[in-house]
């Protein structure tokens, strides 16, 4: 009999969904898969240039890491997915065209949980697998390329309230009607719902994130129109979802299979993410409150830490991070973290001890403070070589080029000096310093090879360069070619914007 009842059940709540049409939704047509790879590198490209990408590997790995879990639960796509984490207070989360997710940082320092975090994520690779963007981009393929971008901009970044900026963007990019043909319709947000959810279920997860987080946004509405939310601008009928959502953990609570662990390190990546990326007043007041309750908790402590060395407070800041290093002894993170502690605070041995037992290609910013630790401590040698790794394995870390320039002009290697100083201001998009540097660089050099390096650069500076695919490697044969971009490194970096290159390393 019970078994009869839940068939019923499950029967009757098909039949009231048939009627949203997200069962089995007609299928529009859209771009090729082809077109849809050319729009996400574009758009990338657009995003890069407008908004700040955490980089933070502790945060970014993490969310990436609850992706690629729902990723390997849904059949094979025909586009890699990546997860990205912008640093924006608006609650927001959306996909672009070829599989690329973005979640702003103020909706994740508003979760509670990997069940939350999880639940936005399946949604966004559902609106992707359903390709609901491409199909209404499809319907607009007369309109130009860099039109377009800026169109889906506007669409997914929000055209009101909360998204100004992308009001902005889009209407000076089209008319605003444009953009609201290219948002997501009531029928698209529920079918992602429904076949996010059954993605979910396959990883492991509920749909009781999903529903939470939801409500947590739907809250803010009450604040007023300037207020909402940018996620109810994008994402339309969050009352139907939200009464969806409901009806179907009714209905499929009992016929669920177990739930999996969660894959561990929410606490991590969302302490840090407050601590760093949030107004540093509130996030120290917020941490504080928690240590009042539990002085011993690690995280409290953790995350108190990292707010106070946004304030500069070392010695306090070095105490909290060795409590909470003590209920997580091998944690690499905080040991690095620790190690950028000692160097600020001008303990540059126990900075150079501790970010050499964690040293780790994972975190560039410890190798950052170890070389420059060693430089500190007269080690010339020993930092050219930290920073020669740091910039092997992170091309485009900015600030070590810096460095690296620094060390050699000490260690009496002149071409190199202005080399890394010419890449250093090139990826800064600083074209005088650049130029300086790189055909000084050109004259010092001593070899073939070092006259290679010093054009291959140089040849970056033309302006045809501007107008040339970053990414194709045939435009600079001597050496792979840097995307120029700027890695935002942690709050916690401290590197000058300017500095007398000619008084710290006697170059002429």
């Amino acid at each position: 009999m019970k078994k009869y009842k839940k068939i019923t059940a499950i029967l009757t709540f098909t039949a009231f969904f048939w009627g949203f049409g997200i069962l089995n939704p007609p299928c529009g047509r859209s771009i090729s898969i082809q077109e849809e790879r050319e729009l996400s590198k574009e758009f990338m490209t657009y995003v890069k240039a407008r908004y700040t990408l955490i980089s933070d590997p502790v945060i970014v790995d993490y969310v990436n890491q609850v992706g690629s879990r729902i990723m390997a639960a849904i059949p094979p796509q025909p586009f890699t997915y990546q997860f990205y984490v912008i640093n924006e207070p608006v609650y927001n989360a959306f996909a672009t065209p070829g599989g690329n997710i973005f979640i702003n940082s103020g909706l994740f320092a508003a979760m509670g949980d990997e069940q939350e975090l999880a639940g936005i994520l399946g949604h966004e690779i559902a609106h992707v697998v359903c390709r609901h963007i491409s199909q209404r981009i499809e319907n607009s393929k007369k309109i130009g390329l860099a039109s377009l971008v800026g169109l889906v901009a506007g669409a997914l970044l929000g055209i009101g309230g909360a998204g100004d900026a992308a009001s902005a963007i889009t209407m000076s990019t089209m008319a605003a009607g444009h953009s609201a043909a290219l948002a997501y319709s009531r029928e698209n947000e529920i079918q992602a719902d429904q076949i996010g959810l059954d993605f979910l279920t396959q990883a492991g997860y509920s749909g009781e994130g999903l529903l939470l987080v939801l409500k947590k946004i739907r809250s803010k509405q009450w604040y007023g129109s300037e207020q909402i939310p940018t996620y109810l601008n994008t994402h339309p009928a969050s009352e139907a979802r939200m009464s969806y959502l409901d009806n179907w953990l009714h209905h499929t609570k009992r016929l669920s299979a177990p739930r999996r662990p969660e894959t561990g390190g929410f606490q991590m990546a969302h302490t840090r993410l407050v601590a760093l990326y949030t107004d540093v007043k509130s996030a120290t007041a917020h941490f504080q409150e928690k240590l009042s309750q539990s002085p011993g908790d690690p995280m409290a402590n953790y995350g108190y830490a990292l707010s106070l060395s946004r304030e500069d407070r070392w010695p306090e800041a070095i105490s909290h991070m060795q409590r909470a290093i003590e209920g997580n002894a091998m944690d690499t993170s905080m040991l690095q973290d620790l190690g950028v502690f000692y160097f600020q605070d001008g303990q540059y041995e126990k900075a150079i001890n501790t970010l050499s037992s964690s040293r780790s290609a994972k975190f560039p910013d410890g190798l950052l403070y170890l070389g420059r630790s060693q430089l500190e401590m007269e080690r010339a040698a020993d930092a050219r070589e930290t920073f020669r790794d740091l910039v092997r394995d992170h091309e485009d870390y900015v600030q070590a080029y810096y460095y690296l320039g620094e060390t050699s002009g000490r260690l009496g290697d002149m071409f190199g000096a202005h080399y890394h100083l010419g890449r250093f201001y090139l990826l800064k998009r600083d074209r005088k310093n650049a130029d300086f540097h790189l055909k000084r660089a050109l004259t010092l050099a001593r070899t073939e090879s070092e006259k290679n390096q010093a054009n291959a650069q140089l040849r970056r500076l033309s302006p045809d360069k501007d107008k040339e695919n970053p990414d194709d490697p045939k435009d600079n044969p001597d050496e792979k070619r840097f995307i120029p971009r700027t890695r935002q490194p942690s709050p916690l970096i401290r590197v000058p914007e300017r500095t007398p290159l000619k008084s710290r390393m006697h170059i002429s």
